[in-house]
């Protein structure tokens, strides 16, 4: 299943953890490319490219009845680095999508927060989407699994062609969600996914950091 995303990163919880500045960068896509991004696939391939978009290098996915993510492993504290910050730009939704329903269950763009268990089954994430019909500021359990919880941090088709900033604090988000305190960070992880729906999406995404508060 798609939400597995989340337990293949299990084991991956002995990496470095990075000196503690004033922030973190988790992709530099001008100056790094793609280095520490390792594709997991689930249903065919999305295609994820660096372009040159608005005068910046991003980068793009290209999804057709497919769903495979980029992920990038770094292990950090939260607690030190609770802000997650990133751009991202969406050419539509994604019709017949709805993250109330596995057959639903495909989104533009979304964005993983991965928190690795030695045992996987108790690997969780954050799962921040572009949904579709759900509400702004839904909360809720993965069709698939609930140790993946879905926010929704925009939705619909309103903002679809334009650049939307995102600031969510990764520690508020995990209390909210699973009610304890987050451990560490293993890995960030994105995708652009149409398997279910069979549909077509593009979207993109600038650098994302990991702030203090």
């Amino acid at each position: 299943m798609r939400f597995a995303v989340a337990c293949l990163l299990l084991g991956l919880v002995t990496w470095p953890v990075r000196a503690e500045n004033e922030a973190l960068p988790l992709s530099r896509f001008a100056e790094a490319g793609l280095a520490g991004w390792t594709v997991k696939k689930f249903a065919g391939t999305t295609a994820y490219r660096l372009v040159e978009v608005d005068g910046q290098t991003v980068l793009q996915a290209h999804s057709q009845a497919a769903a495979s993510g980029l992920v990038h492993e770094i292990a950090y504290d939260p607690q030190h680095y609770p802000i997650l910050a990133w751009r991202w730009k969406i050419n539509g939704i994604i019709p017949g999508g709805d993250g109330r329903s596995k057959a639903g269950d495909d989104y533009a763009a979304r964005v993983y927060v991965v928190f690795p268990h030695w045992f996987f089954l108790k690997t969780r994430s954050l799962n921040y989407i572009w949904a579709n019909v759900l509400p702004q500021g839904t909360v809720q359990p993965n069709a698939y699994t609930g140790n993946a919880m879905m926010i929704a941090v925009n939705s619909g088709a309103e903002k679809a062609g334009q650049w939307v900033s995102v600031e969510r604090n990764i520690v508020e988000d995990y209390r909210r969600a699973f009610g304890e305190d987050p451990p560490q960070v293993g890995a960030i992880a994105v995708m652009t996914d149409t398997d279910n729906t069979g549909q077509e999406a593009t979207a993109w995404y600038a650098d994302l950091e990991a702030r203090r508060q």
